[in-house]
């Protein structure tokens, strides 16, 4: 089981055209907390029944859609199962962006209902164990934008992840870790150098805070990539600070994949 992510973004057209080739399989997945119903999606290959590792995907300030779902068949390939995590509540789709930054914003101002919720995702995914061919003893988590401030939110909770990976996710947080060896999960941040929503000042928090707490951390700053960068759904506009950069992603994707790859030893 020893594919790539980056491989399987690149050969991921070739794996839809080829007739043999098992396609990556799509399931709702329900849990709740309390009376809340939250509805994500596990995506996985079931050319085998061999247990993989599994990783916890929050998507962007949009949730879950088409396009998260698409971004998680690609990591998954056939090496990890992967649960598209809801955050926001099954009856709760944004219909635009504007819409998506209050409902996100509301969460960046709770940050324990923000942790209540990744951790349920996890849970969720952890108990399907036997039901999906995922080890319940290797699950990571990787979140993109809102859904990288989400994840290293459990990082700071002290959840004992593989690893939680976020890309151009936001640092600030009005719940730092706890000083001491608290923060459990090894942690890798891909930021864009040029994202004018992440500042210096915020870099250089973050640094001290992970350190305070003791933590395995990683951080990569991408030249001249803005917010966004990984997510070429978010294109090309020149004047925005969310778009796409081929080069930073491709190389994101390779440290992404070099990341989980030694956290799962594989």
């Amino acid at each position: 089981m020893r594919s790539s992510l980056i491989a399987a973004c690149a050969l991921f057209a070739v794996v839809l055209s080829s007739p043999a080739a098992a396609k990556p399989r799509t399931e709702k997945l329900e849990w709740t907390i309390g009376k809340d119903r939250f509805s994500g999606v596990l995506v996985y290959d079931d050319e085998d029944s061999e247990r993989r590792p599994g990783l916890v995907m929050v998507p962007n300030w949009m949730g879950v859609t088409d396009a998260s779902v698409e971004t998680a068949r690609r990591i998954a390939g056939d090496d990890y199962v992967v649960l598209v995590a809801d955050v926001y509540g099954s009856k709760v789709r944004p219909k635009d962006s504007s819409e998506a930054g209050k409902i996100a914003g509301a969460l960046r101002e709770d940050r324990a209902v923000l942790r209540a919720r990744g951790l349920a995702a996890v849970e969720a995914l952890k108990a399907q164990a036997g039901k999906v061919p995922v080890d319940a003893g290797r699950v990571g988590a990787v979140g993109f934008c809102f859904g990288g401030t989400a994840v290293l939110e459990l990082a700071r909770a002290g959840v004992p992840l593989a690893g939680v990976a976020s890309l151009h996710g936001g640092l600030g947080t009005s719940t730092p870790a706890v000083a001491g060896n608290t923060v459990k999960a090894p942690v890798l941040v891909l930021n864009g150098a040029a994202d004018k929503a992440v500042s210096q000042e915020d870099i250089v928090a973050f640094g001290k805070e992970m350190d305070a707490a003791g933590a395995d951390w990683q951080f990569v700053n991408f030249s001249g990539a803005v917010h966004c960068f990984a997510e070429e759904s978010a294109g090309n506009d020149p004047a925005s600070n969310c778009r796409y950069d081929a080069r930073a992603a491709r190389r994101a994707f390779v440290m992404l994949d070099n990341f989980f790859e030694e956290r799962f030893g594989d």
